[in-house]
């Protein structure tokens, strides 16, 4: 395959907004995952500015962040602030709230409803913005979500947040948030190997409404907050070799065939990469090969 752009897999939407479908997820820049397990040493400032900038050089338009995504020496809002601000009209930015950190890292309760302001209110200094394109709430193990989803709705309405999401949620969750104000993208665990949303009925309820469905460890799959495994599922490797591809691509062929509302972020702090990622756009898998990936079910 030669050199890939974003675009290869064509767009989709959030909301009103046209993003390329295969996007960047910023969790590694920071050094630290949703649980937050260190990700090795802080990645070079340079080097984390220059993959950015290569990003959306090579059409990315989407990039998943979020505030808590930060570790001693480094922030992804901050990286992302000073590599691409000022940003372009087209690249859209969407962060989550929800997950607490204090200011030397540890992990705090789920934020109430009423801190929630100031989570979003985080969320735009770092990233040096007058309003987010997209927020979602992660959920954490709450029965309901309307009480923090009103929290943001009423955000919504004041300005500082233009679309609204949900996270890490079941379908019963999406038809709560959908009570209280428009729903643009659902971000949920899943992969190859891990098949909850599909199960549940959730990714077919996303695809049937419009509502953009994102996924993450989309290619880590069960390593989660790891770096995918150097080796894959023996399916995997060998649709790879098929094709002169890495089993990365592969995944990320197969979920970009799943359904057009799919959105992928991988994130990536290696340059390589991120142009193979960008390249599985013009991956094409044939229906043999997407029915022997589907027989894979974790």
């Amino acid at each position: 395959m030669t050199n890939g752009q974003a675009d290869g897999a064509g767009t989709g939407q959030l909301g009103d907004l046209t993003v390329n479908r295969i996007g960047y997820g910023a969790m590694r820049l920071g050094g630290n995952g949703m649980a937050g397990n260190s990700a090795g040493a802080p990645i070079d400032r340079a080097h984390a500015i220059r993959l950015l900038r290569t990003a959306v050089e090579r059409g990315v338009n989407h990039i998943d962040t979020a505030s808590f995504y930060f570790s001693a020496l480094r922030s992804a809002n901050e990286l992302i602030n000073s590599a691409l601000s000022p940003y372009p009209d087209e690249l859209v930015i969407v962060t989550k709230v929800g997950p607490g950190r204090g200011p030397s890292g540890e992990w705090l309760d789920l934020a109430r409803p009423d801190q929630l302001r100031g989570q979003v209110e985080e969320n735009l200094r770092q990233l040096g913005r007058d309003h987010l394109d997209v927020v979602n709430l992660r959920r954490i193990k709450q029965e309901s979500i309307a009480e923090h989803f009103g929290a943001l709705a009423e955000l919504r309405q004041a300005g500082l947040i233009r679309h609204l999401g949900v996270s890490s949620v079941h379908p019963r969750h999406l038809a709560e948030a959908q009570e209280i104000a428009p729903v643009v993208c659902v971000q949920n665990y899943y992969s190859l190997d891990h098949r909850a949303a599909e199960h549940s009925g959730l990714l077919e309820l996303c695809r049937a409404q419009g509502i953009a469905f994102v996924p993450y460890f989309s290619i880590s799959g069960t390593q989660r907050e790891a770096a995918a495994a150097g080796s894959d599922l023996a399916p995997v490797r060998a649709v790879a070799e098929a094709h002169g591809a890495t089993p990365a691509q592969v995944r990320l062929a197969w979920l970009l065939a799943k359904a057009p509302n799919l959105l992928a972020i991988p994130g990536t702090t290696s340059l390589a990469h991120l142009e193979e990622n960008m390249t599985s756009g013009q991956l094409e898998l044939t229906e043999r090969e997407l029915a022997e990936l589907d027989a894979i079910d974790g």
